[in-house]
């Protein structure tokens, strides 16, 4: 598949008009076919070749993405190695998603890297902001991660956490919005 929109991965504010919206409703529809498969497929084989396609990279061979997982767009994810991604995640990956290494996403994880512009006469415009996932990083069950975020290395995201801010590494933070809680115990 060829990917006509690189240059979008975080870009800031993007104008919904022109050949735009039909190029990216062509993927989207596209990446919603590859999930309908990945989704009713056992087989790791065959899901690990549906997600190089949806992903337009390979998954590492020391990554798992559990069933069912959602994503709006899937070209603009990005993967590392020993990634574990839990049941019924959710990305909208349009301005770009980064997942380092070591990182653990709990069940219906959501990362959004878009928004909309706040004026009502330019409200469906796009407004694209990458989130990254630092390396070992955690992320608990039912964490919605917004736009522009960067969650720091091996920082922890409690369960239920919305993520309106940077988190700092080495650091648990929890509730909505997300406020740091205290540094990471090591043994």
């Amino acid at each position: 598949m060829s990917i006509p929109l690189p240059q979008l991965i975080n870009a800031g504010a993007v104008s919904w008009t022109g050949a735009l919206p039909a190029q990216v409703d062509a993927i989207v529809a596209q990446t919603s076919a590859q999930l309908i498969r990945f989704n009713q497929t056992s087989e790791d084989a065959a899901r690990r070749t549906l997600l190089a396609h949806l992903l337009n990279a390979p998954l590492p061979a020391t990554s798992a993405i559990n069933p069912p997982f959602q994503t709006d767009f899937g070209p603009h994810t990005f993967i590392g190695e020993h990634v574990f991604i839990n049941r019924d995640c959710f990305f909208v990956d349009l301005g770009g998603i980064t997942i380092e290494d070591h990182v653990l996403l709990g069940p219906r994880v959501m990362l959004i890297s878009v928004g909309h512009n706040e004026d009502p006469a330019f409200r469906r415009d796009l407004v694209l902001k990458s989130v990254r996932i630092k390396k070992g990083a955690w992320l608990g069950a039912n964490v919605t991660v917004n736009p522009g975020v960067t969650i720091g290395e091996n920082a922890i995201v409690g369960s239920g956490a919305v993520v309106t801010h940077d988190v700092p590494a080495n650091t648990v933070v929890a509730g909505v919005p997300a406020k740091i809680i205290r540094p990471i115990r090591q043994n």
